[in-house]
């Protein structure tokens, strides 16, 4: 029992995930954002995510809910209406727009995942790697491999640092895995190597609007 207990815990207590306001053609998406969700709960971990009932988006938010965790969805005031985004699970705040969206996910999260998903998906996920390696945060950034949906990214970011254009050290700032058992694993072990470029605080209240007091790093 005590070791059942030991596995449960988590060094993270929100993870923020990003995906598809579609469900894609696999159903081997669906079912990898459901283990996702059911991942999270069993090791006590809340959910941050983008608003929403529709597509993954809709699938992430009600496993976790339905688990009895908190769910957090971060949403602009423009994208609320119901025709728009359905009706969001837990709760549920507002902001102004996508750039405040994105800056209160991370602020919210200890770690970040991105499942299968769009342009949406994509900006967000390389957004929070940029801000990693400039030095905004040191959290860990996950994906979700499911059936290699992501293998044509990392092998577009591999060709990068062979290029010159990524440093080594900058290409382990992600951590993948086919299932969310493993990612997960894989996100705790995490250890950030690469150097850091600005000053995290700087950044912070200069680039984020945060005030001095708040943290977006761990």
């Amino acid at each position: 029992m005590e070791r059942e207990m030991e596995m449960k815990q988590s060094k993270f207590k929100r993870i923020c995930v990003f995906c598809g306001s579609s469900s894609g053609k696999k159903s081997s998406y669906r079912e990898a954002t459901t283990e996702l969700g059911r991942e999270l709960v069993s090791r006590n971990i809340d959910l941050v995510y983008g608003g929403g009932s529709i597509g993954l988006m809709g699938l992430i938010s009600q496993a976790v809910f339905d688990g009895g965790r908190h769910v957090l969805g971060v949403i602009p005031k423009t994208l609320m209406p119901r025709e728009i985004t359905g009706e969001t699970v837990g709760e549920v705040k507002a902001v102004a727009d996508m750039h405040q969206r994105k800056a209160e996910m991370a602020r919210q999260s200890d770690a970040f995942i991105a499942l299968p998903g769009g342009y949406g998906t994509l900006e967000e996920l390389l957004e929070v790697i940029t801000w990693a390696q400039l030095g905004i945060h040191d959290k860990p950034v996950g994906l979700l491999n499911v059936d290699g949906y992501y293998n044509s990214l990392l092998s577009f970011i591999d060709k990068a640092v062979e290029e010159g254009f990524i440093s080594p050290t900058a290409r382990h700032i992600i951590v993948s895995a086919p299932t969310a058992k493993e990612l997960v694993k894989k996100m705790e072990e995490y250890e950030p190597q690469h150097e850091r470029v600005a000053s995290k605080l700087s950044w912070e209240t200069e680039q984020l609007g945060y005030p001095a007091k708040c943290e977006i790093s761990r």
